[in-house]
């Protein structure tokens, strides 16, 4: 993964993990459920968003960028048929 791929992956979960202070905070204070109900659902989309940047990020330095200088240190040089497969596990795992 790029640096600046990093940073904007480390800048949503910094985010992310910010929102989550705030729903603690929420059920602490006694706030209404289906406020805090709305903010777990933007956690959620926010913790997707990250994932999906994440996936295409490993696409273009894991997956498409081997055997290149774009390739992450620690990708295995994988066949074809081999990446299709870890792409395909990911996302099943992904999209649970």
């Amino acid at each position: 993964m790029t640096a600046r791929a990093s940073g904007t992956i480390e800048a949503r979960l910094a985010r992310i993990a910010g929102q989550v202070t705030g729903i603690q905070k929420m059920v602490a204070d006694g706030r209404y459920c289906v406020d805090i109900l709305n903010q777990i659902a933007a956690v959620r989309s926010a913790l997707d968003a990250a994932g999906v940047e994440l996936l295409c990020g490993h696409l273009q330095t894991c997956a498409i960028g081997q055997p290149t200088a774009t390739a992450h240190d620690d990708a295995k040089v994988q066949s074809q048929d081999e990446l299709i497969t870890e792409v395909r596990n990911v996302l099943k795992n992904f999209l649970k």
